[in-house]
């Protein structure tokens, strides 16, 4: 009989560790969030039960092949559904591994009794082809999944195969350090409850990429696209791929992005009419670009290079515009954020400059939620 829970943390079979090994899982006092890191070259799998109890689980395999546990690949888990379902668990986390595809689905089918709502792949690289899908989704119900540095060896094929294991609801897609974001569109099932995607931290994706990932009536439902460090280089080009793939989303962030203001030739685009939210700080722009929606409710071109404040006739119709951190500030306001500094308050391109090179940190550290 095969320990079900052990086939949920990947764990079979169990392995003998000496008592003097340090423990490589670690459970908090309010027995709420539990973190594993296997990097003994023969760990301690054991470890991972306290796990059981957790709200919140992270899972970390130390780069290990996982190919060992496919013997509990093809276990039966409805036989443990109540099991399963006692289990607290609302988020996990599984990464630096590698992993068979035949086993990823195995451990979906297993979630798909659980109550679990987020789920985030790390580091992971999965070998193997995917099964082929099931009549009906079997996994999980999530509202969020985030993919980061994750190798498929599927290629363009990964997204609408392991959709296809995901019961429907999924809100937040978060994709970031992709291998592939050209996606096979006529294979891949419609996200129709898909409000936030945020393609941020894929600095190869660039205009053209962006009409390849943004597969032409997937995302009905679309309200909030995050573009954070994904090789973006004009306002045009972008509004040319959304045009393109039919998405109407409300909020758009382009910020830590290498924008020109201008591109040669470019032609006019109709922005989305729904657009009412605009983010291009970080954007290294020294003028305000052309070519803006006519009206917004949120622009934000703080932290950028402007030596002079932008003219009304530069700027669309807009309730909310903030231009912190550009050279063209007063020395008061310049003095006002030393003073926050020395007060303790970090200041927004001050704070947001610490972790230059984590934009969703970034994101959260701006309170740029919408894309959270």
């Amino acid at each position: 009989q095969v320990c079900v829970p052990c086939l949920l943390l990947l764990l079979l079979p169990v392995l003998r560790v000496s008592a003097a090994t340090p423990e490589p899982c670690e459970l908090d006092e309010d027995d709420f969030r539990c973190v594993c890191n296997f990097t003994d070259p023969k760990p301690d799998w054991s470890s991972a039960m306290q796990c059981m109890v957790a709200v919140e689980v992270e899972i970390r395999g130390g780069g290990h092949n996982l190919e060992q546990f496919l013997k509990g690949a093809d276990v039966d888990s409805k036989q443990y559904a109540d099991t399963i379902r006692a289990l607290r668990w609302r988020r996990l986390t599984l990464g630096a591994a590698q992993v068979p595809a035949l086993l990823l689905v195995a451990l979906l089918r297993a979630l798909g009794y659980s109550r679990l709502k987020e789920l985030t792949f790390e580091d992971l690289e999965v070998t193997g082809p995917m099964p082929p899908p099931p009549l009906e989704a079997t996994g999980p119900a999530l509202s969020t999944l985030s993919l980061r540095n994750v190798s498929w060896a599927t290629g363009g094929a990964w997204l609408g195969e392991l959709q296809q294991w995901l019961k429907p609801g999924l809100r937040v897609l978060n994709i970031a350090q992709a291998h592939s974001l050209a996606f096979a569109c006529a294979q891949l099932p419609t996200f129709q409850a898909l409000t936030s995607l945020d393609l941020s931290d894929n600095p190869g994706l660039g205009e053209r990429g962006l009409i390849a990932a943004l597969c032409p009536h997937k995302f009905p439902a679309l309200q909030g696209l995050a573009l954070r460090n994904a090789g973006m280089e004009t306002l045009s080009s972008v509004c040319a791929a959304l045009a393109a793939a039919s998405v109407q989303p409300h909020r758009l962030d382009l910020s830590h992005n290498s924008l020109r203001a201008t591109a040669p030739g470019a032609t006019s685009c109709a922005w989305p009419s729904a657009l009412s939210s605009l983010n291009l700080s970080f954007a290294g722009l020294e003028q305000v670009p052309k070519g803006l929606p006519p009206k917004l409710s949120v622009l934000d071109l703080s932290c950028n290079r402007l030596s002079r404040a932008p003219r009304p006739d530069e700027l669309p119709e807009v309730n909310n515009l903030t231009l912190d951190g550009n050279p063209f500030l007063d020395p008061g306001a310049l003095e006002y954020q030393e003073d926050l500094k020395s007060s303790g308050v970090v200041p927004v391109c001050a704070r947001s400059a610490l972790t230059m090179g984590v934009s969703g940190a970034l994101a959260l550290l701006q309170g740029a939620g919408d894309f959270a």
